[in-house]
């Protein structure tokens, strides 16, 4: 929102994560480990546990963490 014009602007992105079978021991250790649950969606990608059984990520990483990058300096612009 532009504070001193009041535009607002506003727009979603998507992303896809396919994944391999995690095996439960691996699900275990994420969750004892604990920091997936402080997370949104209890997902971290890049997590060195989760990274091998990501099979395909359609879309940005960024996007996935709930921040599009692209997106943002996007909407920034337009609001300026």
């Amino acid at each position: 929102m532009n504070l001193n014009t009041g535009f607002r602007k506003g727009e979603w992105d998507r992303v896809e994560i396919y994944f391999h079978e995690i095996p439960d021991e691996v699900i275990e250790k994420l969750i004892e480990e604990g920091a997936v649950l402080n997370v949104a969606g209890a997902l971290i990608i890049e997590h060195p546990l989760i990274l091998p059984y990501v099979k395909e990520v359609v879309g940005t990483t960024d996007s996935v963490m709930g921040l599009p990058k692209a997106l943002t300096e996007k909407l920034i612009r337009e609001a300026l």
